[in-house]
């Protein structure tokens, strides 16, 4: 585990970007899961900073492409500032989702502080989709399918310059693990822009932990990782509590692994949990999940060996 061992809890009670009510509950359910003190028994300083706040959710169709983008703007800047905070503290922020369109006032924020700092920054990004969808290419104009593309540049001003110029990171920063949804378009913008892409059909070809392997070489001590989770990349038989489940997921070792490996990276800086709905879980069993993972990522293992 990392030398840091300062977190912060910031929640973002919103589903403003999303296709499906219910991932504003998902701050909540995770501290009512314990994720905080979980943390604190693994020996981390853990402070929660309760949540931060923006706009109600109108639920309105969209609007030139984006649907609801001046609240998702909003929401973000807030987002960016809480987590920039805890970054000049030294602390290491995990930012409680909300939908996953608030990645991009997260990763706004942990850019800048790497270019601050002179560190060399890397996104893993745990999803089943790419989320690199625009405006021309997506009906929806639901945002929480295009921060990627946001961060990497193409998208509307208002968020593609959220931190200053644009892009915030290059596509080449990025390693996308288990995705499995994308849409026809949207792949052939991935391909063009070199995306990195750990499929699930790459993991099954090679096992999660040769994925892991290619996915995390190269850190350094002057690495800063960031971890984007969004719970529907894990299998939804174990993890029901998302708006978008999509079949052939990660299954429970294969994500403990992953995440396992992760920790053993010593790189961790910050992180997100996004995409959980608690209305559409079973007894919370999908935040309890989240917190298992969690804990795993900050040093947990069931390690028996030297």
């Amino acid at each position: 585990m990392q030398a840091k061992t300062s977190v912060s809890l910031i929640g973002a009670p919103t589903d403003i970007g999303a296709g499906h009510r219910g991932a504003s509950m998902g701050p909540e359910a995770l501290r009512v899961a314990g994720l905080g003190p979980a943390l604190a028994a693994r020996g981390l300083d853990v402070v929660d900073r309760g949540n931060v706040s923006g706009p109600f959710n109108p639920w309105q169709p969209p609007h030139d492409g984006y649907r609801h983008l001046d609240g998702v703007v909003a929401w973000n800047r807030a987002v960016m500032e809480a987590v920039g905070a805890e970054l000049a503290h030294g602390r290491v922020p995990i930012l409680l989702g909300g939908d996953h369109c608030l990645a991009i006032g997260s990763i706004t924020a942990v850019a800048r502080h790497c270019r601050e700092q002179g560190k060399h920054l890397t996104v893993l990004w745990l999803d089943a989709h790419a989320d690199f969808n625009t405006a021309s290419i997506t009906p929806s104009g639901n945002i929480h399918g295009m921060p990627v593309a946001c961060l990497c540049g193409f998208g509307p001003d208002a968020l593609t310059e959220l931190g200053g110029d644009a892009p915030q990171i290059s596509p080449g920063q990025i390693r996308q693990i288990g995705i499995r949804s994308v849409d026809v378009d949207e792949k052939k913008l991935v391909h063009d822009v070199g995306l990195d892409i750990y499929d699930m059909r790459y993991i099954d070809e090679v096992g999660m932990r040769r994925a892991m392997e290619e996915a995390l070489s190269n850190l350094g001590p002057d690495d800063h990782l960031h971890v984007s989770f969004d719970v529907d990349f894990l299998d939804p038989s174990i993890a029901p509590g998302v708006g978008t489940t999509i079949p052939g997921g990660p299954t429970y070792r294969e994500a403990q692994l992953c995440m396992e490996m992760i920790a053993d990276s010593g790189c961790l800086g910050s992180l997100d949990i996004m995409e959980l709905n608690p209305a559409l879980d079973t007894r919370n069993q999908t935040a309890l999940l989240a917190v298992d993972l969690v804990e795993s990522l900050f040093g947990k293992s069931t390690l028996m060996r030297d």
